[in-house]
């Protein structure tokens, strides 16, 4: 176990820094289940997105990578069978994260019945949800904004049912708000997909793919953008409501949630300004922007009024922008 442990601490920077950053901040036992949930959702995802994989391929790795987070498969054979198929477009990180795929699993397998049942409810649902998406995908984009809710469900919205009841397995206190935090956390996720999807249009567009709906875009283009924007907004708003339910006390969680809805509302005023965008790289963030993140969050971690004030002020403005 020691060397499965060595190994997800040291990957988890290399595949997202961005996760790298946020995960850390939860209580010791979340850090570890939640690394090992999105790194199991990096293997998914580096599936679906191998570019030299045929359909067939991709059905029968997502479905023989469920079985191995089920353990009803063996890893290591999963991981010899996939790696030399792989393009070697796909990153070195994303690779070495592919070979030691049995490291992963280990971990996950050491947790308690309800975690694992959580993660593998998670990779079920994900790997079925992207498979299907992936076979449909083209420059036309998502039929209505209803294929656009599902899409963000199976890639995001599951990601979020699954961190709430990671939380209430964690905390009794939180567990107490379970019912609440279940109907708020598909929100949580989609908000956080909808931003990623706004930021990687041109990106997007560059793979021969498009995820915005088209009933938003029959006016044209930029009252589409302005008309998801809002939609965005409103799903991070519910993410809002979904932190004010975590206690107090629990510094750690809500700085993960904050810190993550913060980068996305503010990644949102540079989409809304940035008019005629060519590329991810104009609309992300600067490193500056994240350390102004993480220090006025931390001073305002427990002052939910001020951090509501704060929420609306600058998605009320990026909508003016937009």
């Amino acid at each position: 176990m020691k060397n499965a442990l060595e190994f997800q601490a040291w990957i988890l920077p290399q595949v997202s820094r961005t996760f790298a950053l946020t995960i850390p901040q939860l209580p010791e036992p979340l850090v570890l289940v939640v690394s090992n949930a999105y790194l199991l959702c990096r293997i998914a995802d580096t599936i679906e997105d191998d570019s030299l994989l045929t359909s067939e391929q991709k059905t029968f790795f997502s479905n023989y990578f469920i079985d191995v987070v089920s353990d009803k498969e063996n890893s290591q054979s999963f991981a010899e069978q996939l790696l030399p198929l792989l393009s070697k477009k796909t990153s070195q990180a994303e690779q070495d994260l592919i070979q030691n795929t049995a490291l992963i699993i280990e971990i996950t397998h050491s947790f308690n019945k309800n975690q694992q049942n959580q993660l593998v409810r998670c990779i079920k649902i994900m790997s079925n949800g992207m498979a299907h998406f992936q076979r449909t995908a083209s420059l036309n984009g998502l039929k209505n904004l209803d294929e656009l809710n599902q899409y963000c469900y199976v890639v995001a919205g599951v990601v979020g049912e699954m961190l709430a009841a990671l939380f209430c397995d964690y905390s009794q206190e939180i567990a107490k708000h379970q019912s609440e935090l279940e109907k708020l956390a598909v929100s949580f996720g989609q908000g956080l997909q909808m931003t990623n999807i706004l930021k990687d249009i041109a990106d997007d567009r560059e793979r021969g793919i498009c995820w915005l709906p088209q009933d938003l875009f029959v006016d044209g283009f930029e009252i589409g953008i302005k008309k998801t924007l809002q939609i965005t907004c409103e799903h991070l708003q519910q993410a809002m409501n979904y932190i004010y339910l975590i206690p107090k006390n629990e510094k750690g969680i809500r700085k993960f949630c904050v810190w993550a809805v913060a980068m996305a509302v503010l990644t949102l005023r540079k989409i809304a300004k940035e008019k005629g965008f060519y590329t991810g790289q104009q609309v992300k963030i600067s490193r500056q922007t994240v350390k102004m993140v993480i220090f006025a969050s931390n001073l305002l971690i427990n002052k939910d009024k001020i951090l509501q004030f704060l929420f609306k002020k600058l998605t009320c403005s990026m909508q003016n922008d937009a």
